[in-house]
């Protein structure tokens, strides 16, 4: 009974978010709080030590460093360079598009920022040179996904801390992190591929890209950001490849040890505050605080959840009730559906990750193939226009003619399209692996 009714709030926190815009999380919060007091009996001092501090910290100080490359416009002055690189290949101007949003996610601005300001120059260059605004919509969508799993970047910092949070170790939590990444490059290539190819052969590819000028080149403020960015990079990645190449080395594990991307985060904050390659306010400003809030409001839901047996009941009844072969699938399945009106990094791996470790041990099946399936199928559909993706993308069109002409695209074409791709890719992943 109790199970279900956390799965009831959860369910009520995501309709009452989206019909009220109101930030999901302060729902949870408030459900975490009337259900873990006064239905489990815990006391508020649990309930708040619920409160997912390590994804806080690490989310807000990763933020801090990167909100720089944004607030001084480095980020954006590498988008409009990528764009201009591509322009005697319009027919490759959706890679061109993925590319750069790639690029600018994984240098840290994360899935929301890359959307916000990439969905508003994608649609002005799909109607200026003839894309089909499907194709534009789900290349700028896939690319700021992909980058931004990346290992350093956002949602694969956030990936990392839910598997360490679950029972994975630190290094099998960097492995399968890569494989995220790897395998949401590999499904937009793919699918993007196959519409260009769809659209040549009927004719409706772009004709034009001569529109684009030649951007100004990077100030001085902006390389030593740039330099700073990949420097930062390379400290939080070096040591963790490192022990995986030389596994028995004493001193790369010492260092390893002490490597903890939020710390070097806050310090690399620092360097770039000396440097004044931005302003503190604006910075701070930046982040994204409605984010934070929806990911560690639903987290202390999610831990209510946890503490009334539901994570482990739902286990369990995939467990029984779901061939073991197709164990990913299914959660590729669910993802997807729950991504249609939830946000993946708020609501759907915080579900859904804990309940891998253990069922993967007991059915003797890879956590990582799990582990993919879900973000991929998550992913997927996170262009519906009820989803965090379209709905930033629909935000960007100019009109409410243009917005009201994009919208059953959206939902009908693009997030099936999205769907039918994942499917595949979690079938083939499954049973090749």
């Amino acid at each position: 009974m109790m199970s279900l009714l956390v799965v009831g709030a959860i369910v009520v926190s995501i309709v009452l978010g989206y019909r009220t815009k109101i930030n999901i999380g302060l729902f949870a919060i408030a459900f975490a709080y009337l259900i873990g007091c006064f239905g489990l009996g815990l006391s508020p001092k649990e309930v708040i030590a619920m409160w997912p501090l390590k994804i806080f910290f690490i989310i807000f100080s990763v933020c801090l460093f990167y909100s720089f490359a944004i607030v001084n416009g480095t980020l954006e002055k590498l988008a409009e360079h990528l764009m201009y690189r591509c322009r005697h290949f319009p027919h490759l101007l959706p890679f061109a598009i993925f590319l750069a949003a790639v690029v600018i996610s994984a240098l840290g601005a994360g899935y929301y920022t890359v959307l916000a300001f990439m969905a508003p120059i994608t649609l002005l260059l799909c109607s200026r040179t003839g894309l089909n605004l499907i194709v534009g919509a789900m290349a700028v969508n896939y690319g700021a996904l992909a980058g931004a799993n990346f290992v350093s970047s956002q949602s694969g910092i956030i990936f990392r801390t839910l598997m360490t949070n679950s029972g994975i170790s630190d290094n099998q939590a960097f492995i399968n992190s890569f494989g995220i990444f790897a395998s949401t490059m590999i499904v937009p290539i793919v699918v993007l591929a196959g519409l260009i190819l769809f659209s040549r052969k009927r004719g409706t590819a772009m004709v034009s890209m001569a529109h684009v000028d030649r951007p100004s080149p990077l100030s001085a403020d902006q390389r030593s950001t740039l330099i700073l960015t990949l420097v930062m990079m390379a400290t939080v990645l070096l040591p963790p490849i490192a022990s995986l190449i030389l596994p028995d080395n004493t001193a790369v594990a010492f260092v390893n040890s002490k490597v903890d991307i939020g710390l070097i985060a806050s310090v690399f904050s620092v360097i770039a505050l000396l440097m004044k390659l931005g302003d503190e306010r604006k910075a701070i400003a930046s982040l994204p605080w409605g984010t934070i809030i929806m990911i560690c409001g639903v987290g202390m839901l999610i831990s209510v959840a946890i503490k009334a047996g539901t994570i482990d009941l739902l286990g369990s009844w995939i467990g029984t009730n779901i061939p073991p072969v197709l164990i990913p699938v299914a959660f590729g399945v669910v993802a997807a559906f729950m991504s249609l009106f939830a946000s993946t990094l708020g609501v759907v791996t915080p579900a859904l990750f804990p309940l891998v470790p253990s069922l993967a041990g007991t059915l003797s099946i890879d956590p990582m193939i799990i582990f993919i399936a879900i973000v991929v199928g998550a992913q997927a559909t996170s262009i519906s226009p009820f989803s965090s993706g379209g709905s930033l993308i629909l935000g960007s069109c100019p009109t409410d003619e243009a917005r009201s002409g994009l919208l059953p695209k959206l939902l009908f074409r693009a997030a099936p399209l999205g769907f039918i791709a994942a499917l595949v890719f979690n079938l083939l992943l499954t049973f090749v692996f």
